[in-house]
């Protein structure tokens, strides 16, 4: 059986308006957000699509130098941009660019850009959950559902072509979303930074 494709779909978009410093660029660790999601999600994914917005070529300048600086030139060649003109419609919207340009993996990792915390093991035990009787996986602490999820081909389309207005919790009421559920063991997924308090507890 073949493995699946994989694509990571990164949304780093927005305005970060009420943290006051552009999230993908915040420091965690010694590095910007965006770095350190993207070298944890290299070794599972096959292809990682960044959705830009808010400062497309700054994001782009500081990826392209980290990761240069870093000797980590197969990783760039895995790396997408996609950009979106309609990003401050929502983050539903980058969601539909950034699919509709990763159209050819079998799965979606769908990744918030304030999520620098989840550790390396989360990513390997996650993908494990892969079942082809499934659509939808999404992880779980505590019976509380959080992020990433892991959104299979046969949605793509529903999403692509669903209002820009909706959202994944309409989405996931659709009666083809086949949903499962992995208890895990790691709290980092309801990592959320939007505030300059956010920010402060997580320093």
């Amino acid at each position: 059986m073949n493995q699946p494709r994989i694509a990571s779909l990164i949304v780093a978009a927005g305005l970060s308006g009420r943290m006051k410093l552009f999230k993908p660029l915040a420091d965690y660790k010694g590095k910007p957000f965006i770095i350190n999601i993207i070298l944890k999600l290299e070794v599972i994914c096959d292809q990682i699509f960044i959705v830009t917005g808010y400062k497309a070529d700054e994001l782009k300048t500081l990826i392209y130098s980290d990761l240069t600086k870093a000797n980590q030139t197969e990783l760039l060649k895995k790396i997408n941009f996609v950009y979106n003109g309609s990003f401050q419609k929502g983050m539903f919207t980058s969601l539909q660019k950034g699919m509709a340009k990763a159209k050819n993996c079998d799965w979606i990792l769908y990744h918030f850009v304030d999520q620098p915390g989840l550790p390396s093991n989360f990513y390997q035990e996650f993908i494990k959950q892969i079942d082809s009787k499934y659509n939808w996986i999404q992880p779980s602490y505590k019976n509380r559902n959080g992020h990433p999820i892991l959104i299979g081909k046969d949605l793509f389309e529903l999403i692509i072509n669903s209002s820009p207005d909706s959202n994944l919790r309409e989405i996931s009421k659709n009666p083809i979303v086949k949903k499962k559920y992995w208890e895990c063991n790691y709290k980092e997924i309801f990592q959320d930074i939007d505030t300059e308090e956010d920010y402060s507890k997580l320093q």
